[in-house]
């Protein structure tokens, strides 16, 4: 049965169930307002917008617009209630979709979870984790919390780190971001990296004894309601899961990840992830004001439109893959599909102006509010093109994959690897997992089953 709590005593429950949920400011609620249950079985308890202080008229035309942009499924909540849907999310909600680096915020989550266990110690050196002899001194004396920031200080190509995944030819990621040289010392800056967060994945599984997936099944997923049919999360050819990218989760359970956080780590009742883990990962870091451990910040950084209430964070990946956290509007957005940003840059604006298709959908997501949270801010004007391509491709990162050039790992290239066996390429994915998405009617494809 669905059960939904009104008036005062629904917002004493909240409090007591949620805790700091609504960090600065009061909550969003008004007394007549609905508010549901998280979700128990497969279905998420819905409500009407005019129940929680929307119009539906207006809603369905900011997710009319939504699905304009290429956004193949969306989801609003207000108080947990489930009060839009894009037109398409019947034949999407269960399709296994790669959420890109939106896995870098759920690694983040693992890495709460083993903190919390006291199983993993933030501030300490990887030197604690890695197996004697592996990577030099320089580079175990990166910090956890360097990883969790993207402070490490190694130096990035963003499509030449993460392209030899796509084509799946990596022999061991982990051990290939211990040969990648430095830029800046650890701590000093923020630079995006991909491998941080493989090297991250890995030092959790090294700190909790156990491989990232069954760690995060038991810890994580499993409580929430993802069985482990659900999802592909690629690894390596050693069995490694990665950590910046490459799970494939339905956007049905993606949705249940944003519920959980914008729960501050409850779920019915549990607490799953502390709420002083999800404080540190939600506090903009010395180095980068918009970013905390693998989440993005406040608005005008990433995706997230300026005029957004300055509490919001996000999961933020590839192709405009999305969850959006509004604390003081007790609102999350969680939507997928492939860009969709209109510009005049042609392929640089479309990387660039990410945050065009936000602007526009939270513009007319506000409108639909009965008491509007801010002013309309007036359509998103392109800024002057900033994009500088060399900060996506180092060659030298792509070849020692193959053992060549001086980023390459002693021993580690894709024959063999630290006489570690390595699987052929192509071997880790079930049938039907393709680069977006796992389709197709073959068993061994992850998919919402009931």
């Amino acid at each position: 049965m669905l059960r939904k709590r009104r008036g005062l005593a629904g917002a004493v429950a909240v409090a007591l169930t949620v805790g700091s949920v609504i960090f600065g400011g009061g909550s969003a609620r008004a007394d007549d307002e609905l508010r549901c249950e998280q979700p128990t079985g497969r279905q998420f308890e819905r409500a009407a917008p005019e129940e929680v202080g929307l119009d539906t008229g207006l809603l369905n035309a900011a997710l009319g617009f939504a699905a304009e942009r290429n956004r193949l499924n969306v989801q609003v909540f207000r108080h947990n209630c489930l009060i839009g849907e894009g037109p398409t999310n019947a034949q999407t909600g269960a399709v296994a979709w790669n959420v890109w680096s939106v896995t870098k915020s759920i690694v983040s989550l693992l890495a709460g979870i083993a903190w919390d266990q006291g199983k993993l110690d933030i501030g300490v050196p990887i030197d604690v984790y890695l197996p004697p002899g592996l990577g030099d001194a320089e580079h175990r004396a990166i910090t956890v919390e360097n990883l969790l920031t993207e402070t490490s200080g190694l130096r990035i190509g963003v499509v030449t780190e993460g392209i030899t995944a796509v084509i799946p030819v990596d022999p061991f990621s982990a051990v290939q971001a211990l040969g990648v040289p430095f830029d800046d010392p650890p701590g000093t800056k923020f630079t995006y990296s991909q491998r941080n967060v493989d090297l991250l994945a890995y030092v959790i599984e090294l700190a909790t004894g156990e491989p990232l997936q069954e760690f995060a099944q038991r810890e994580l997923f499993g409580p929430i309601g993802i069985p482990r049919s659900d999802y592909y999360w690629a690894r390596d050819r050693t069995g490694h899961t990665y950590g910046y990218a490459h799970l494939y989760l339905p956007p049905d359970d993606l949705s249940r990840l944003g519920l959980l956080v914008a729960a501050d780590g409850v779920w019915h009742g549990q607490q799953l992830i502390s709420p002083e883990y999800l404080r540190l990962a939600r506090t903009p870091s010395v180095t980068n004001r918009c970013y905390g451990y693998l989440f993005w910040l406040g608005g005008n950084c990433a995706e997230n439109p300026e005029f957004l209430p300055g509490d919001m964070y996000s999961m933020s990946g590839l192709g405009l893959q999305h969850v959006f956290v509004l604390p003081s509007l007790d609102l999350t957005v969680v939507w997928t599909g492939l860009f969709g940003t209109h510009t005049t840059q042609g392929v640089s604006g479309i990387l660039q102006y990410g945050m065009e298709v936000p602007h526009e959908f939270f513009r007319r997501l506000f409108r639909a509010f009965h008491d509007s949270p801010v002013p309309d801010p007036g359509q998103f004007v392109e800024p002057p093109l900033r994009l500088d391509p060399r900060k996506f491709f180092d060659n030298d990162i792509a070849l020692a994959v193959f053992g060549l050039g001086p980023y390459a790992y002693p021993g580690c290239n894709a024959l063999s690897c630290l006489n570690l066996g390595l699987a052929p390429p192509f071997t880790d994915a079930p049938p039907g997992c393709l680069l977006l998405a796992c389709v197709g009617p073959d068993p061994r494809t992850p998919g919402i089953r009931e």
